[in-house]
């Protein structure tokens, strides 16, 4: 599989900004019958960004660790409850629901308890690229780049051109 994502000899064809002038790049390439196959769009300069969502307090860690619990208690209620005879199958799935509830109230606790207020937020987080530079198999960077210097309102620029 990692051999789709490489080329041999790969050579910029340009670095964009923004990922849709990458991919309005080799989308004018392949409108124009250039090998396409041959072409990534790798993302560069990388940074995290952590997207603060709110205070964290005991209420908010004891109520999202019951909830949560109540979702894993609910699955594994229902498919204990294939098990159980037709009676029971109501307090199979209550029960489990009510164990959930109180596994996910002490995980929760114990997990925010162990930060000791050293984060006292909730929070996502991902990983972004500021640039985006079109590779190309090194036998096709003069097409491309020829194609390339034809297309109305070309952002990229090429390091090597």
């Amino acid at each position: 599989m990692a051999e789709i994502f490489s080329l041999e000899y790969p050579q910029s064809l340009g670095v964009y900004d923004h990922y849709a002038d990458a991919q309005k790049a080799v989308d004018f390439l392949a409108d124009h019958e250039f090998a396409v196959e041959n072409v990534l769009i790798v993302g560069t300069e990388l940074r995290q960004v952590e997207r603060v969502t709110g205070r964290l307090t005991w209420g908010r860690v004891l109520s999202a660790g019951a909830a949560s619990g109540a979702w894993l208690g609910l699955l594994i209620g229902a498919i204990l409850s294939i098990f159980a005879d037709g009676s029971s199958v109501v307090v199979t799935i209550l029960g489990g629901i009510a164990f959930g509830i109180v596994f996910g109230i002490i995980s929760g606790a114990l997990g925010y308890g162990a930060t000791r207020g050293q984060r006292d937020f909730s929070s996502v987080q991902k990983v972004v690229a500021t640039k985006y530079e079109v590779l190309v198999e090194h036998k096709l960077l003069a097409d491309g780049t020829a194609l390339l210097a034809t297309m109305p309102g070309s952002t990229g620029s090429n390091p090597f051109a």
